[in-house]
């Protein structure tokens, strides 16, 4: 009996979360705690802490049965509560694209991660 190797469509990922800095033990941790080794180095720190904020981003190719685990993260990382009397909740956007084209974006705000249709992107795609 052959067998055939069916290859998984890839979306592309790039966004940030804007976190205070006191939650960043929170989103390494929650990084850690998803460990894949192939797609967790997406993500991306500042060198050292400098202004009030943190921006944590993520950029990268994985594939499409891949982006639950992806969004599993930013979503724990979306409920993060405040740190201070502001109540300043994490806040932040990601663009998924896939290799048909189509175009997601996920806002992060109010605690929770919010899918809708992004805008067109053609000129993002390398041929």
């Amino acid at each position: 009996m052959r067998r055939l190797l069916v290859m998984g469509m890839y979306a592309s990922v790039r966004g940030w979360l804007e976190v205070d800095h006191q939650h960043r033990d929170d989103v390494e941790s929650v990084i850690a705690a998803a460990y894949r080794d192939l797609y967790s180095g997406g993500w991306g720190f500042p060198a050292r802490p400098f202004n009030w904020s943190l921006y944590v981003f993520y950029g990268g190719d994985i594939r499409e049965d891949e982006l639950p685990w992806l969004r599993e993260q930013v979503e724990r990382m979306a409920a993060l509560p405040a740190v201070d009397d502001d109540g300043d909740m994490p806040v932040g956007l990601f663009v998924l694209s896939d290799e048909r084209g189509a175009v997601r974006v996920w806002e992060i705000r109010d605690g929770m991660v919010h899918d809708r249709p992004g805008p067109e992107l053609a000129w993002v795609f390398r041929e």
